[in-house]
């Protein structure tokens, strides 16, 4: 996709296309105030020496005049929203060392998406853009291992003629016209924590149900603390605990010191089930790292009940774990592999008319069916190998740390 570069813009059509774009931003304002708060921070400048659609780097929005008309209305405010959310997501940033062709294009999958799905502005059709409907709430990261995976049955070149914008970022050399803009990596750190903070402003300000899920993943992380998943799931054990002892049990815990300390009243023992997705995303290492932990937690507690199986879309391999026998968890074995399904979870702990006090659901999210809200108490402990996780429908999802 491209239009003519020039040296030089007639004065009067850069004005013309200048209220063209600052008509779209006021759009944007008054029907997605989010797209549009950001959107003003951008200052306005002609590119038509060097680009041939529209860029950002954070602080300037550079058009080519030619392109910016060839937009309708509506189509202009998409392009705003769509250079937004290159700085939103901070796509260079993320980039590493992935190819930056296919990095873009990903990053331009993502975004079409969320802002067609949001009704932001009106879809560009007046020129090709890259859109598919099963990249829906995708993250860059996934898009592009999607493209990787597939990539030889997909046409590269079609893709980045199909490209909306020209992505900059510091290894860019000079354009056609000798003026393409060069930031340095401080420079580029003080645009990025700058608006970082106008994201956070603009999105407290806008109704929560109008902004992609990455959005509201993305300020979540900046405006919450970390949780400490192994410090959640001990308080959240701890909770279920009456204290209530008894002097006719010793602690285990008085083992490994020199005192005596009552046993917890056997009655009064939780009874927690962890669930292991065995689907394949996620890696056996990862589990016995997971496994490795909950027994530390475990230990910590003067007497329980632990069940613990694998899943995929059926349950498998159900032992149960007791002070007794806790050490054997270490040779747990982990069976599985095929698609996920959190129902099984469930139609599995009725079957046995089991309801524990505590159901983790150690997993990647990725799943349609999230099973049974109302059973009992979860917690969702979430490892994904993409940088970002799900919000969960119910219960409690916490990120999983190494």
């Amino acid at each position: 996709m491209s239009t003519e570069i020039i040296d030089e813009t007639p004065s009067a059509v850069d004005r013309e296309v200048r209220e063209m774009l600052i008509t779209a931003r006021i759009g944007l304002l008054l029907k997605s105030s989010f797209f549009g708060n950001l959107a003003t921070r951008l200052k306005l400048v002609n590119a038509d020496s060097w680009c041939s659609t529209a860029a950002t780097d954070g602080r300037n929005f550079y058009y080519n005049t030619e392109f910016v008309k060839s937009l309708r209305a509506g189509e202009r405010e998409f392009l705003f929203g769509h250079e937004v959310l290159h700085c939103v997501y901070d796509h260079f940033e993320r980039r590493q060392d992935r190819n930056s062709q296919l990095w873009n294009i990903a990053g331009d999958f993502c975004i079409n998406a969320d802002l067609r799905k949001h009704k932001v502005g009106e879809f560009i059709t007046s020129v090709d853009c890259l859109y598919d409907e099963k990249y829906e709430g995708w993250s860059a990261e996934q898009v592009y291992d999607d493209i990787i995976e597939n990539a030889e049955t997909i046409d590269v070149e079609k893709l980045v003629e199909k490209l909306l914008d020209e992505h900059l970022d510091g290894e860019s050399e000079d354009g056609e016209g000798g003026n393409h803009p060069r930031i340095s990596e401080e420079e580029r750190r003080k645009i990025r924590d700058s608006f970082k903070e106008a994201v956070i402003s603009a999105a407290q300000a806008s109704d929560p149900g109008s902004l992609p899920l990455g959005v509201r993943r993305m300020v979540q992380e900046l405006t919450d603390p970390k949780l400490n998943w192994r410090d959640l799931l001990r308080t959240s054990l701890q909770s279920t605990i009456k204290d209530d002892y008894t002097w006719n049990r010793m602690s285990r815990r008085s083992w490994h010191i020199d005192a005596v300390l009552p046993g917890h009243n056997y009655a009064d023992t939780i009874d927690i089930a962890i669930a292991l997705d065995m689907s394949g995303s996620i890696r056996e290492t990862q589990i016995r790292d997971f496994l490795s932990e909950i027994k530390g937690i475990m230990e910590a507690f003067p007497a329980f009940n632990l069940h613990i199986f694998s899943f995929d879309t059926e349950v498998y391999n159900y032992c149960h774990y007791t002070s007794e026998n806790l050490d054997s968890i270490e040779s747990y074995e982990c069976i599985g592999g095929g698609g996920t399904a959190f129902g099984c979870i469930f139609d599995f702990l009725k079957e046995q008319e089991f309801e524990p006090e505590q159901l983790v659901i150690f997993t990647d999210g990725e799943v349609a069916d999230w099973g049974d809200p109302n059973y009992c108490d979860t917690v969702f402990v979430l490892h994904n190998n993409y940088g970002s996780i799900p919000e969960v429908p119910y219960g409690i999802g916490v990120e999983y740390t190494q």
